[in-house]
């Protein structure tokens, strides 16, 4: 099997253009493994669309399935236009949380960047919950997958590593969720980081820093129609939340490597 490792802001997956195999969930654990495989958050896995120009299905490093990606989702369309699939700057992805658009920038025949037209945002009222031995309040928004925004105060006093995933599987969240510790540095700012469902902490996630922001207008923090920067690990997004809740969110795409694993 060959596969490109690309990546994010750091948000790294194995990507491959064809069918999806039946042992995906092994696999991805598997390859995504930083001792025995490749090492990445998981697998992305590209092929034609019957209502999109393309279609992306996205597998975490446990196995498991995500709905959508936006470091992914951009990657996704670097892939195509530099391996010769498209040669259009304007696409559209189909994927488990429905089509989404993007625009690429294009730079000596690669494409450097990309702005995806996420959807709209869905924010909650806050909620309250106990989360080992600790109680916590936090913004629970939809962007076609689930996520938890907590605000703190010092970001250098936040373990992702262990609230995370106690409020990934709290019981307020059948299916789990996305889990965002976020600080608010001025009213077009913010420093996030994030605890990924189904792949732990990672050095950025796109939903999530669309999700931060959108928590963040709702709060008053920052202002609607205007860029935010939401600063992650890995790097900077850019973040536009419209009044209506919807999003679009402004990215690099970058490739790291070619490989070839073999299926046994």
């Amino acid at each position: 099997m060959h596969f490109t490792k690309m990546h994010g802001l750091g948000n790294d997956y194995l990507y491959v253009y064809g069918e999806v195999p039946p042992d995906i969930a092994d696999l991805s654990r598997r390859l995504s493994d930083r001792h025995f495989g490749a090492g990445s958050d998981g697998m992305i896995y590209i092929s034609p669309s019957r209502t999109a120009d393309f279609r992306m299905r996205i597998f975490n490093a446990d196995g498991s399935e995500a709905k959508m990606c936006g470091n992914g989702i951009r990657c996704v369309g670097k892939y195509v236009y530099d391996k010769g699939y498209t040669d259009k700057t304007r696409l559209t992805i189909e994927t488990l949380s429905g089509i989404r658009t993007l625009d690429l920038t294009v730079r000596g025949g690669r494409v450097k960047s990309a702005a995806v037209e996420m959807g709209r945002t869905e924010t909650r009222p806050d909620m309250t919950l106990s989360a080992g031995g600790v109680t916590v309040t936090g913004t629970p928004v939809s962007v076609g997958n689930p996520h938890f925004v907590i605000f703190v105060e010092d970001m250098d006093a936040v373990r992702p590593e262990l609230t995370g995933p106690v409020i990934e599987k709290h019981a307020a969240f059948p299916e789990g969720v996305n889990v965002e510790f976020v600080q608010v540095t001025g009213e077009d700012g913010l420093r996030m980081r994030v605890w990924e469902r189904g792949s732990g902490v990672t050095m950025a996630c796109g939903t999530g820093a669309c999700a931060s922001a959108a928590a963040a207008v709702r709060k008053g923090f920052c202002r609607a129609g205007t860029p935010i920067r939401v600063r992650l690990d890995g790097g900077t997004l850019k973040i536009t939340v419209s009044r209506d809740g919807s999003v679009k969110m402004t990215g690099p795409a970058e490739s790291v490597y070619e490989g070839e694993a073999e299926l046994c």
